[in-house]
């Protein structure tokens, strides 16, 4: 089986130059790192190891507990609890890779750190619009994760076959699961499913990888995602659109600890005649996180960029605001008659 040449000769080269050269990497991710984020992390950070690099994984915050089981996941680096440490292993590194985000701001109060390193970085990602000050992009939108994209470097690198074993396939599997749903959607390219086949051989049970992330819940997961179904979403009929909203008191009412609430904004899209959902989360007081999801041509990440400044891909995007729950929903139902115009036609 063989694999599109999706990444140019010369980067592939610049990159195992870079690895060649140098022991000491540090790999960082965005912040409230998803399966993508932290897989394709930890199957770098696996590759690394087993060549014989000094290598660590440091993410802004606390990865979602349903994703600590991924193997190498209890050596990662907080930066939110380990400041100290994340900030010297940043400086002192030879090379810092950035997976999975395209801007310095996705790595919020690491952003300091990351600038002021003199560290070579390479930046690997499959998001739009890149801006990053990097020495090495590869980037590529039309992937599917940041996780396909990687692994497709990696194979050009000649990597896959040495250095990349069960763990660190399980890694990368399990972020290109998460980041299409479970390959439901942005996954209809042959070369994905080559990908697959390639990680199986090394022993991945992609069925154990689903039931785990995607089929087993908490008490508390099953009992507030039932609340916010049942209580707090709303049918935005004019606007095609869904919104569910959730306050600081009631997340803590049901013990909600991160990723409890993973997938809920996608619930919606699922009744017809809605065309996107929006989710509001009271993190803190003051403090709002907006996720956004939609299907077909109807583009979320725009409205992100425009008003919540944060971004994404075309059909999932999120952003913030800064400003009670009350006045974030406000906002957020003043501005989508805006947008009423690029809805699409819906069949007489």
């Amino acid at each position: 089986m063989t694999l599109d040449n999706i990444i140019s000769p010369d980067k592939v080269q610049a990159v195992k130059q870079a690895v060649d050269s140098h022991s000491r990497f540090v790999i960082v991710c965005h912040m409230t790192p998803d399966g993508d984020a932290l897989g394709s992390s930890l199957c770098l950070w696996h590759m690394l190891t087993a060549m014989g690099k000094s290598a660590f994984v440091v993410t802004p915050d606390m990865p979602s507990h349903n994703l600590m089981f991924l193997p190498g996941s209890d050596k990662i680096v907080v930066a939110s609890c380990h400041t100290a440490r994340a900030a010297s292993l940043l400086s002192k590194t030879d090379v810092i890779f950035c997976l999975d985000f395209n801007d310095f701001m996705r790595v919020d109060r690491m952003k300091p750190m990351l600038e002021s390193s003199q560290a070579k970085k390479i930046m690997i990602d499959h998001h739009l619009n890149p801006i990053a000050d990097v020495d090495l992009l590869i980037s590529r939108p039309e992937e599917p994760s940041t996780c396909s994209l990687l692994y497709t470097l990696a194979h050009s690198a000649g990597w896959t076959d040495s250095w990349l074993d069960k763990d660190g396939a399980t890694c990368c599997y399990t972020g290109m699961m998460t980041d299409t749903g479970n390959f439901s959607y942005n996954s209809n390219h042959p070369h994905l499913y080559t990908i697959i086949a390639q990680l199986v051989t090394k022993g991945v049970d992609k069925d154990a990888i689903y039931n785990r992330v995607m089929n087993t819940n908490t008490l508390q997961r099953l009992r507030i995602m039932g609340y916010a179904e049942y209580a707090k979403m709303d049918i935005l009929q004019q606007h095609r659109c869904a919104l569910i909203t959730l306050s600081r008191k009631e997340l803590d009412e049901f013990s909600y600890t991160k990723g409890d609430t993973e997938s809920l904004v996608n619930v919606p899209l699922s009744i017809p005649g809605v065309v996107y959902s929006i989710y509001l989360r009271e993190d803190e007081p003051d403090f709002v996180k907006v996720s956004m999801r939609s299907r077909g041509e109807f583009s979320v990440k725009d409205i992100c960029e425009a008003h919540f400044g944060g971004g994404g891909h075309h059909n999932a995007a999120g952003g913030e605001i800064h400003a009670s729950l009350q006045e974030a929903t406000s906002q957020v139902l003043a501005i989508l008659p805006q947008y009423d115009h690029l809805l699409p036609q819906q069949p007489e």
